[in-house]
């Protein structure tokens, strides 16, 4: 027998015994951590929750042998427009050559297939975050995009991810609820900003692949990866967001007026939207994207930004971004041979929601039937009746249904929604989401837009004690067209 061998099958042999103790003690900390929640004060759970996640954040990282350090990783934060960003991010860097994996509200990719997010989190759990970063590493990718959430960010998380640049989209008040105040919400956002310069320095080929510096390839044959900031430079917060430490800082907006020395401003301009998509032009060269809505031109420049700063060139930023045809359950159409407008999307809350019905108003309609609900468990009541406002000033029918209630009264949750229709508009409450569609569909006459809204590519609706039914609305509604076309017999709802 090869002595060699027989040493390296003991080593594996270790290896796979120290990797199930490892996952042996994270259910072992789960089921510890439920025990803890049951039986001691809150207080004291909550003061032991931080070193639980900080532990568990550790953990993953090492059983997954620290994938980000080797892999260009960019991470995205705001509160709206993350999901978008990280597309058409991903889709640019890809068309530029490059391979690419990424984790989001809408989608996760490893580098070799994409799928739908049916975790029903922006920010997965530690252990699956570094397990896919690990497949991308495996899949030869270059660059890994991370949507970063504050709840996420407040869990550590982010922890023993070494992020290379960080994108910021911007920021207003919204799961104050959560985090107590709109100071503690921005300082949660802040944590990741600084824990920006504590990565370790990388560095990469011409290829962008990251070189061990100490394999005989020297330092001066590589390029550092440089730690850089980049953000919407037309957000009040701008300035605060620029302030942490990076080695190149970069902002976009629709002028230039911040004045800091050390950041680079890239306008653009010249926004002009239709029922076609959006167009915009940055350095002279104007980008005409499939996309609609004058918000999506904000959301492509965290994808030109991030290709100027990686040096791409920006003809072929703009022939990536031309290419994308549609962001998974945002602005969604849905074509099943109907003479109305289907259009499902994710905003579910105020500010999201009335840029939605600007866009929606650029294509030509007769009538507007808007599905929408809330999410209970606490998040953000306050948003409910606003949610009910928008509606009833915007569409001629307002049909209020289920979302995620969580372990709230979903029946309760509608009608705070609908307290805030403060018309004179006929309203309805159905609590069953299908039925909700069914009835929106049914209204519709040629030329309507029914607009489905608060899940847009979700793949659960969330009941109370973590229980999960699956749905997707995009289905359901295909579901539905096809049914009444061929006159099926009706689904069981949700």
């Amino acid at each position: 027998m090869n002595p060699a061998a027989g040493g390296m099958s003991n080593f594996y042999k270790h290896f796979l015994s120290f990797i199930f103790y490892l996952l042996f003690f994270r259910f072992f900390m789960d089921k510890l951590l439920y025990i803890i929640k049951r039986l001691i004060p809150r207080k004291l759970f909550k003061a032991l929750q931080p070193a639980y996640h900080f532990i568990l954040s550790f953990l993953a990282a090492l059983v997954y042998r620290w994938p980000s350090e080797k892999l260009i990783v960019i991470g995205v934060t705001g509160t709206t427009g993350k999901t978008t960003s990280i597309y058409l991010i991903a889709k640019m860097l890809t068309a530029a050559g490059y391979k690419v994996g990424f984790t989001s509200t809408a989608m996760f990719s490893d580098g070799e297939k994409e799928w739908l997010n049916d975790k029903k989190m922006t920010m997965p759990g530690r252990f699956f975050t570094q397990k896919i970063l690990r497949r991308m590493l495996t899949h030869k990718c270059q660059y890994a995009l991370v949507e970063t959430t504050s709840e996420g960010i407040k869990q550590f998380r982010h922890r023993f991810i070494n992020y290379d640049t960080l994108v910021f989209t911007g920021l207003y008040p919204e799961h104050l609820e959560s985090h107590g105040s709109f100071a503690n919400y921005r300082e949660a956002k802040a944590e990741l900003f600084k824990h920006l310069k504590r990565g370790k320095i990388k560095y990469a080929n011409d290829g962008k692949c990251i070189c061990q510096s100490d394999s005989g390839i020297k330092k001066i044959d590589l390029n550092r990866v440089k730690k850089k900031i980049i953000v919407n430079g037309d957000d009040k917060e701008a300035k605060y967001f620029l302030s942490f430490p990076a080695q190149e800082k970069m902002a976009y907006g629709k002028t230039k007026n911040l004045a800091m020395a050390e950041v680079e401003e890239i306008k653009y301009g010249e926004v002009k939207t239709s029922a076609a998509g959006v167009s915009f032009s940055v350095n002279s060269q104007k980008i005409d994207l499939k996309l609609l809505g004058e918000f999506n031109a904000t959301n492509a420049m965290t994808a030109v930004c991030v290709g100027l700063s990686e040096g791409i060139d920006l003809k072929k930023i703009k022939d990536g971004l031309e290419n994308i045809a549609g962001v998974p359950g945002r602005l969604e159409e849905i074509k099943a041979g109907q003479t109305f407008t289907v259009i499902v999307d994710y905003a579910f809350e105020p500010k999201a929601l009335a840029k939605l019905y600007e866009t929606v108003d650029l294509i030509p309609h007769a009538k507007i039937i808007h599905v929408l609900g809330s999410a209970g468990g606490g998040r953000d009541k306050a948003r409910r009746p606003k949610l009910g406002a928008l509606a009833g000033r915007n569409a001629d029918y307002v049909i209020i249904t289920n979302e995620d209630p969580y372990d709230e009264d979903p029946q309760a949750i509608i009608n705070e929604v609908a307290q805030g229709v403060k018309s004179n508009k006929e309203i309805f409450k159905i609590l069953d989401r299908r039925e909700a569609i069914k009835k929106a569909l049914s209204l519709a006459e040629e030329n309507d837009i029914v607009l489905i809204t608060g899940k847009g590519s979700e793949q659960a609706i969330c009941l109370a004690n973590g229980e999960k039914i699956a749905w997707d609305d995009r289905k359901v509604v295909r579901e539905e067209l096809k049914r009444i076309t061929h006159n099926l017999p009706a689904q069981a709802g949700a």
